[in-house]
């Protein structure tokens, strides 16, 4: 059986990294918790929504607003990823293997009948959304 504890975080792509930084951080509250980092370089960022629920924003410099495909994929909190994956599999239900990320968190993904990405997510004592410091992305 699967348990959802809540929703982690969303993920949103953007033009311009420090101007939406700054709209979150100044217009909404939202501070970083952490960035992503590529060959030394920030290409994203996580925003704090209070508790354990996120906003993950990853640079896409061709990203317009649309009536529809804004949002790149959601992410579930699970409390047990290995029971979460061969529950979705006794379903028929294709989904990877957990993987533990740069972050720290063990992670897994599946796809939902209209192609909406999800992501499950467990927490470590050493997820970056918790203990924070800036993450080298190994993807």
């Amino acid at each position: 059986m699967i348990k959802v504890k809540q929703l982690a975080h969303v993920c949103i792509f953007a033009r311009d990294l420090e101007a939406t930084r700054g709209f979150y951080r100044d217009v909404l509250g939202m501070d970083t918790r952490f960035n992503f980092l590529r060959d030394g370089r920030i290409f994203g960022f996580y925003l704090d929504c209070g508790g354990r629920s996120h906003v993950e924003v990853f640079e896409k410099r061709e990203a317009s607003y649309s009536e529809a495909n804004q949002i790149n994929h959601f992410c579930l909190e699970v409390e047990d990823i290995e029971a979460a994956i061969a529950h979705i599999r006794s379903k028929g239900v294709a989904v990877t293997p957990k993987k533990l990320a740069c972050d720290d968190t063990y992670q897994a993904w599946i796809t939902d009948p209209n192609g909406v990405k999800i992501e499950l997510f467990e927490y470590t004592a050493k997820s970056a959304q918790f203990t924070g410091g800036d993450r080298a992305a190994d993807w």
